[in-house]
């Protein structure tokens, strides 16, 4: 599961647990702030801000020759681009300074950012443990002249499948990001699988906007999604030469991030070396 649906609302399974993280701390800093001590509340939400743009300082530092050309970039968040040990790095630091400048934050506040990491780092490593390695989907799909394809016939490579509507927005900003993906990473299959549109529908975008995507396939009910668990648009998927998911992205690709779900595959362990028969 990628998502989860709250009404009309659709969220990042990683970012609710971050959120839920941040309430556990809050809640344990003040239950122990009441026994002695400060309450952390505000150093908790101060330390959340740090370690966000700690992460994006990392990731667009990492990733500079990317963001080099359009600047402008690095301060458009929406292509997910953090990277996790920068904002660690930042928030150990931040909070050791609260506690040298505020002693009487420093039990609250480790108890907080104590029981806040426990429960992210235990429901993170669950989901991750759930999702890697979950398999490319048995699904059959239909591609422009509405013959049936099956997903399971893309393995042997590399995969990224990215789940799109024309009427996305953001769908629609990372295409061309796709598109030069293609030519950059031969080695790769891309694969653009749409939601409950019409070839026709398709063909004339692709025509208005000047696109050439190689492998276009359709799900007119979603299934696709609904296997995968992600109720977002876009989605996109990294799956190995195996056909084991490897990494995934919610939302919409830049350079930058794409190429860091790339790494996915570089991560990924090798397959183990084939038994001969006898």
């Amino acid at each position: 599961m990628l998502t989860v649906t709250l009404g009309p609302l659709t969220m990042a399974l990683n970012h609710l647990l971050l959120l839920a993280a941040l309430g556990i701390a809050s809640v344990v800093g003040w239950w122990v702030a009441r026994r002695g001590g400060e309450s952390p509340e505000s150093a908790l939400f101060n330390l959340f801000l740090v370690g966000v743009v700690c992460a994006r300082i990392g990731f667009v530092v990492a990733y500079w020759p990317m963001y080099k050309d359009e600047p402008l970039q690095v301060i458009d968040i929406r292509d997910g681009g953090f990277l996790f040990w920068s904002g660690l790095v930042g928030m150990v630091l931040a909070a050791g300074w609260q506690g040298w400048r505020q002693p009487g934050l420093r039990r609250p506040l480790g108890w907080a950012l104590f029981s806040g990491a426990l429960f992210w780092a235990l429901a993170s490593l669950g989901g991750h443990l759930y999702s890697k390695g979950t398999e490319l989907p048995e699904l059959t799909l239909r591609d422009a002249s509405d013959q049936p394809v099956a997903l399971h016939s893309y393995r042997g490579k590399p995969l990224v499948i990215n789940i799109w509507a024309t009427w996305c927005p953001p769908c629609r900003r990372e295409m061309p990001v796709l598109q030069q993906a293609q030519g950059e990473y031969p080695q790769v299959t891309f694969l653009f699988v749409n939601q409950g549109e019409t070839p026709e529908n398709v063909s004339t975008f692709l025509a208005t906007t000047g696109l050439s995507l190689t492998h276009v396939l359709f799900d007119g009910t979603g299934l696709l999604a609904q296997r995968v668990g992600s109720m977002a648009l876009p989605t996109t998927l990294f799956y190995d030469a195996d056909g084991r998911l490897v990494g995934s992205h919610l939302g919409e690709l830049s350079r930058a991030s794409l190429r860091h779900g790339l790494e996915s595959f570089d991560r990924a362990p090798a397959p183990g070396p084939a038994v001969q028969g006898k």
